[in-house]
C-alpha cells in the first residue's frame, strides 16, 4: 500500500466505472478548460465494449487521465524539469521548458503522456489536475465539477483512498477488489473502483509495485556526467593521435631534408673516357 496523509495538501481522484455512463461531459469540459479541441482533450475513455448475451448485455467505462505517482517516472526521466510534482501531489508540465524529447512517453507505465503528432512543434499533452483552476479559488477540476453521476470525485488524497475502499466494502458484489492505483507504480494519487477487471477495460496491467524512478534518476542525472567523462576521453585520444601524427610528419619532414641537402654523385669526364679508350 502507498503511504498516504504525509502531506494532508495532497489532492486526489476517485474514479467509479460503476457510476460512468460514457456521456464524456468530462472531456468537454477538459476542453474548454484547456481551450483545445476535443481530440487534445488530457482525458480519454477506457471501456470493455458490449460485453454479455442477449438480452443481459453490459457495457463499462471510465474516464481516464494522469495518474499523478507518488513518484512519478515520467518526473525522473524529464532532463529539462518541464514536468515536476508539486507539494500538492499534482505532476505539473511546463511547455515552455519542454524540448519534445518524448522520455516521459516512454518512462509513463500507464501510458498517459501524449504527443502532439499533427502539431508544426509537437509538446506533451498531460493531464495537471487543473492546477490553474485550482489556484484561482476553484474547489475541483473541470472534469470532476462537470460530472452527472459523481463518477469522477476530487479531495484530500487520504479521503478519495478511503473512501474507495469504503465502496468496495460496502458493495462487495458489484466491485472488484481491488483499488487500481494504490499501488500501481508505487502509489499514485487517482484511484480507480470497478466492477469488472481492470483489464477489460484496457487499463495497462503491472505486476510490479515500484516505480522505476529511482532508476530513471541515476540515468537522467548521471548522463551529464558520463558525457563529460566521454568528452575527456574523446579529447585525450584525439590529441594523442594528433600528437603521434605530427611527430611522423616531422621525421618524414627531417628525412626528405636530408635527402636534399647530399650532393650528387659526379659523372667521369669525357676526356679521361677517351683517354682510356686510345689506350
Amino acid at each position: 500500500m502507498s503511504e498516504i496523509g504525509v502531506n494532508p495538501n495532497q489532492k486526489g481522484f476517485l474514479i467509479d466505472a460503476g457510476r460512468c455512463i460514457d456521456c464524456r461531459a468530462c472531456l468537454v469540459a477538459c476542453s474548454v478548460q484547456n481551450e483545445v479541441s476535443n481530440t487534445t482533450t488530457r482525458i480519454w475513455i477506457k471501456e470493455t465494449g458490449v460485453v454479455g448475451e442477449f438480452p443481459n448485455l453490459e457495457r463499462y467505462s471510465a474516464p481516464y487521465h494522469c495518474m499523478h505517482c507518488d513518484d512519478p517516472s515520467c518526473v525522473s526521466a524529464c532532463t529539462v524539469g518541464a514536468l515536476q510534482k508539486d507539494e500538492n501531489g499534482i505532476v505539473t508540465y511546463d511547455a515552455d521548458r519542454c524540448i519534445g524529447c518524448r522520455y516521459c512517453m516512454y518512462a509513463c507505465p500507464f501510458q498517459v503522456p501524449n504527443y502532439e503528432w499533427d502539431q508544426m512543434l509537437p509538446l506533451i499533452v498531460k493531464c495537471d489536475m487543473c492546477v490553474d483552476r485550482l489556484a484561482e479559488g476553484e474547489s475541483e477540476p473541470a472534469c470532476a465539477a462537470t460530472c452527472p453521476t459523481d463518477a469522477i470525485m476530487f479531495g484530500p488524497k487520504v479521503d478519495m483512498l478511503a473512501m474507495a475502499h469504503q465502496r468496495i466494502e460496502d458493495n462487495p458484489d458489484k466491485y472488484v477488489d481491488h483499488v487500481y492505483g494504490e499501488e500501481e507504480n508505487g502509489g499514485t494519487a487517482t484511484f480507480y473502483v470497478s466492477p469488472v477487471p481492470f483489464e477489460e477495460l484496457g487499463f495497462p496491467t503491472t505486476e510490479s509495485t515500484l516505480s522505476p524512478a529511482y532508476s530513471n534518476r541515476l540515468i537522467t542525472h548521471g548522463t551529464p556526467a558520463v558525457a563529460g567523462a566521454v568528452a575527456i576521453g574523446l579529447s585525450g585520444v584525439y590529441l594523442t593521435i594528433k600528437h603521434h601524427e605530427e611527430a611522423m610528419a616531422e621525421l618524414r619532414n627531417d628525412a626528405l631534408a636530408v635527402e636534399t641537402d647530399q650532393p650528387e654523385a659526379e659523372e667521369p669526364a669525357a676526356e679521361t673516357q677517351e683517354s682510356d679508350n686510345d689506350q
